[in-house]
């Protein structure tokens, strides 16, 4: 049932959103050199490796970090990525992995493939068995400002609580916290 829902929301979404993807691929193309989306490569269901896009929103030099470990984000940030990630349109390309089934609409965010500590938690607390989302119960209760325990603790209260009704409300917690910009860091 929650695949079926993903692929029906993906397919309205894809649609609402288009006008506004193509917009912001021909900025991201004419504000910096490189391409225009950024593939991460991220830790899927049952800890498998598998790539991300996102419009990218920094340079091309960037080590592949999460970005809270950069020394000087801010260094790293082209032009426009700011906006997009205070709005995160950058994250509209990962409807591609919904209609794809490598993430769900709602779940855990995918580690990046080099955080060995988150990896290692949601693996002992059994979070890796659930298809990371593109938003989820960590991203509306903090986001980037969630150390880690706290994460993991809060994905561990999505593996234990999921239901179509609680995805609904992250879904709409999340529509809340992208207009108000809040827990966004950088």
């Amino acid at each position: 049932m929650k695949r079926i829902l993903d692929v029906l929301l993906v397919v309205l979404l894809g649609g609402v959103f288009l006008l506004p993807m193509v917009c912001i691929a021909l900025a991201v193309k004419f504000s910096s050199k490189g391409p225009i989306l950024y593939w991460s490569d991220r830790v899927g269901k049952n800890n498998i490796i598998f790539s991300m896009p996102k419009f990218r929103t920094m340079l091309t030099n960037t080590p592949p970090v999460a970005t809270h470990l950069l020394i000087d984000p801010a260094n790293y940030l082209t032009t426009i990525g700011p906006f997009l990630r205070k709005s995160s349109l950058d994250e509209l390309p990962q409807l591609w992995c919904v209609l794809k089934g490598g993430m769900s609409l709602v779940g855990p965010r995918p580690a990046l493939f080099n955080q060995a500590d988150l990896i290692a938690l949601r693996t002992r607390e059994g979070v890796h068995q659930l298809r990371p989302g593109i938003t989820g119960w960590a991203q509306v209760n903090g986001r980037d400002e969630l150390n880690l325990i706290d994460k993991v603790s809060l994905d561990v209260q999505y593996l234990k609580r999921q239901s179509l009704r609680f995805d609904i409300k992250i879904i709409w917690m999340t529509i809340l916290k992208v207009l108000r910009r809040d827990g966004v860091i950088h």
